[in-house]
C-alpha cells in the first residue's frame, strides 16, 4: 500500500483551499500571479472581486498613491503582490511601504510586513480579514492595518501599541490621520459614496492636505 504523507499547518487557515502540501516556491511559480495566497503549505483562493470592491480599492490606491508620489515618502503596491511574513505569503487589496521600512521591496514580492496594509473586504472573506489576516500582520509587526468593509459601511484602522499589540484607532471628527503618513486626513464615511472622488479631485485632496501639514 503507498502512502501519501501530506503537511497541513498547526492552524488551518480560513478561505477556499485548493492546493496542500504545496512549497513556497511552487506557489510563487504556478499561483501567486493568479489571486491565491499560501499559507504553511496550504494555497487559498481569493474571492472574486465584486464592482463595489473593485471601485473602492482603486480610489484607496489613486489617492494613496497620488499622496506618497507627491510626499516621495514611500511607495505603494496592489494585489496582486506578495507580501512575505514567516508562515504564510498574503496579498493585501493594497500595501504601503515607507522610505524607511528595514525590509526588502523587491520585483515580485515585500520581504516582510509592509507598514501599512489595507484590506477591502468582501462577504466571502470576511473571517479572513477580521481574523486570520488580523493576527498575521499584527504578529508580522505590520504597523497599521486598515479593514474597509463596504457591506456593513465600517472602516476599522488597527496601529501597533508599545506591546506590538494592535489597538483600535478612535476616529475623532469623523476625520482619520495616522503619523506614518504626515498630513493625511480622510473622512471614512467617503468610502460608503455612491460616487467616488476622479482623479482630480483625488489631487485637489492631497493637496488640500499637505497645505494644512
Amino acid at each position: 500500500v503507498n502512502t501519501i504523507t501530506v503537511t497541513v499547518p498547526h492552524q488551518f487557515p480560513s478561505g477556499d483551499v485548493v492546493a496542500l502540501d504545496i512549497s513556497e516556491a511552487e506557489y510563487m511559480r504556478d499561483y501567486a500571479e493568479s489571486h491565491h495566497e499560501w499559507v504553511e503549505g496550504v494555497v487559498i483562493k481569493m474571492s472574486p472581486v465584486s464592482g463595489t470592491h473593485d471601485k473602492l480599492t482603486r480610489f484607496l490606491d489613486r489617492l494613496l498613491g497620488t499622496y506618497l508620489e507627491t510626499t516621495s515618502s514611500g511607495q505603494l503596491r496592489a494585489d496582486p503582490f506578495v507580501m512575505r511574513l514567516k508562515n504564510s505569503r498574503r496579498e493585501p487589496d493594497l500595501q504601503v511601504i515607507l522610505n524607511d521600512n528595514p525590509n526588502e521591496l523587491t520585483e515580485n514580492y515585500m520581504d516582510g510586513p509592509a507598514d501599512i496594509c489595507i484590506e477591502v473586504v468582501s462577504p466571502s472573506n470576511a473571517t479572513t480579514d477580521y481574523g486570520d489576516k488580523f493576527l498575521e500582520y499584527e504578529q508580522a509587526g505590520v504597523r497599521e492595518y486598515w479593514i474597509i468593509d463596504p457591506t456593513r459601511s465600517v472602516a476599522r484602522f488597527y496601529r501597533l501599541d508599545e506591546n506590538a499589540t494592535y489597538t483600535q484607532v478612535i476616529v475623532n471628527d469623523d476625520t482619520f490621520t495616522t503619523p506614518l503618513l504626515p498630513g493625511f486626513a480622510i473622512n471614512p464615511s467617503m468610502f460608503w459614496q455612491d460616487v467616488l472622488p476622479d482623479t482630480l479631485t483625488i489631487v485637489q485632496m492631497v493637496q488640500d492636505m499637505l497645505k494644512g501639514d
